[in-house]
């Protein structure tokens, strides 16, 4: 079988956890451990490739959930310089003194945008170290002639983001030889399965679309804010340093850093019970038709003039687009208005939220800045919706500094043209290609069902 064709196992064969992993395994063609979520299997395999005190190249528009998960295994973030384009690490800006210092390379891929993980490849090759990828966005997306995930000596996939299964997790390995030894960090780490954590699990759904369908979001936010439940005022999670750094003294150690590690998903590390494994499976055997519907919303996206795709890119199935626009804040309320809410937002970079105290800085931060103010990441599945917001709205496009924007090894691209070519493609399309989209009505109502609260925090599962 071709590496990325989907083979699922046979209804009756196995557990449940086996056959989510099988299918898998097809599409990645390494080997894979089902985990609870994907920040734990990171944690795993940080654990088991890195040792304490090491340095981990990695973004720093990411989750915090990410970082708190970096310094939980007792190692050291060093945040790269970007691209502003898509935020994937810009190899070609990381001071050449730095790499030597490295442990580890960590990619993000945001928002199913790969990062560059075949020169990766070949750095850590060079330098004898491990190259992780988190695919927590990127679970259709390809990179090298490879799916995302198959570059690294392990890779992490989250379950509840194209596949809308809110729970679950992937950690993928090129060696089949360790996987004894993961199996057995995985099962020491595990918490045991709580039947109340189960039933929350079965109901939520249920639970949170009829909010949306009465209209009580704000007050149901307003009253978890008043019973002290809400985590997240703002995008970031409050860091607390003074406690950060009493847990800095008992890494690596996931227990001491949990009430960070935690945020937004509580039972990241709990055992998963038969009832959500079923739910999993089920909705991982529709991974296809979602990436089908993504990748046309991510196409029509592009079209726009918000857009700024890199020149050459093929079409990935997004999770996100990130389309760049002057005013955030007053985009995302634009589209609040229609009822899509804004998620997946990494401001400020991770340097600028965590200080010198816990994180190298980045030698080159501005385009990570810029991207982190400018992107507003758009669910391709409601891209009709998203773009008639934008333009009633007239929601201007945010113009990237030209010193910023820089092809590997080349020179600028010419935005205007970029923009021009975009304009010309959305007024020829006009509603061309979406029949793709409306004929994948199902997923788009299913994605409105699974657009939680949640979602206003950062969360890479």
């Amino acid at each position: 079988m071709a590496i990325g064709e989907a083979r699922p196992g046979p209804a009756g064969a196995g557990s449940r956890p086996n056959r989510l992993e099988e299918t898998m395994r097809g599409r990645l063609g390494r080997e894979c451990v089902y985990v609870p979520s994907c920040r734990f299997g990171l944690f795993v395999a940080l654990r088991h490739w890195c040792p304490p005190g090491g340095r981990v190249l990695m973004s720093p528009v990411n989750d915090d959930v990410i970082f708190f998960v970096v310094l939980a295994a007792g190692l050291r973030p060093v945040q790269a310089p970007l691209n502003p384009l898509d935020a994937s690490i810009d190899i070609d800006a990381v001071p050449e003194e730095g790499w030597g210092s490295l442990s580890a390379v960590l990619t993000t891929n945001l928002y199913g945008n790969p990062d560059p993980a075949p020169r990766l490849r070949e750095r850590c090759d060079a330098l004898g170290i491990p190259l992780f990828e988190d695919g927590a966005h990127a679970i259709g997306s390809e990179v090298g002639g490879r799916p995302v995930g198959a570059w690294g000596d392990a890779s992490v996939f989250s379950l509840s983001k194209h596949v809308h299964a809110q729970a679950g997790g992937i950690l993928a390995f090129a060696d089949p030889d360790r996987s004894a030894a993961l199996r057995a960090a995985c099962a020491d780490l595990l918490a045991p399965r709580r039947t109340t954590a189960e039933l929350a699990y079965l109901v939520r759904p249920y639970a949170e679309a009829a909010v949306r369908r009465l209209g009580l979001r704000r007050a149901a936010w307003a009253t978890l804010r008043l019973l002290g439940l809400a985590e997240r005022e703002d995008i970031r999670m409050p860091l607390r340093p003074r406690e950060l750094a009493a847990a800095a003294e008992a890494a690596p150690d996931l227990d001491a850093y949990d009430p960070w590690v935690r945020v937004d998903m509580h039972d990241y590390r709990l055992t998963s019970g038969a009832l959500r494994l079923r739910r999993i499976e089920r909705r991982l055997g529709r991974l296809d038709e979602v990436l089908d519907a993504a990748r046309e919303g991510t196409r029509l996206l592009l079209s726009t003039r918000w857009a700024l795709p890199r020149e050459g890119s093929a079409v990935q199935p997004l999770f996100r687009v990130p389309l760049f626009v002057a005013d955030r804040d007053a985009a995302a309320a634009a589209l609040a208005r229609h009822g899509i809410v804004v998620g997946y937002l990494y401001d400020p970079p991770l340097d600028d939220y965590a200080g010198k105290e816990f994180t190298d800085p980045s030698p080159a931060p501005e385009a990570a800045r810029w991207f982190a103010r400018h992107a507003l990441p758009v669910d391709p599945l409601r891209a009709r919706e998203a773009i008639e917001a934008l333009e009633r709205a007239g929601v201007p496009p945010a113009e990237p500094p030209e010193h910023l924007i820089r092809e590997p090894g080349g020179s600028p691209p010419d935005e205007k043209r970029v923009r021009k070519q975009n304009k010309d493609v959305q007024s020829n399309e006009g509603n061309e290609g979406n029949e793709d989209i409306q004929s994948n009505e199902d997923i788009q109502n299913e994605d409105k069902e699974n657009a939680t609260t949640r979602e206003l925090g950062p969360s890479r599962g």
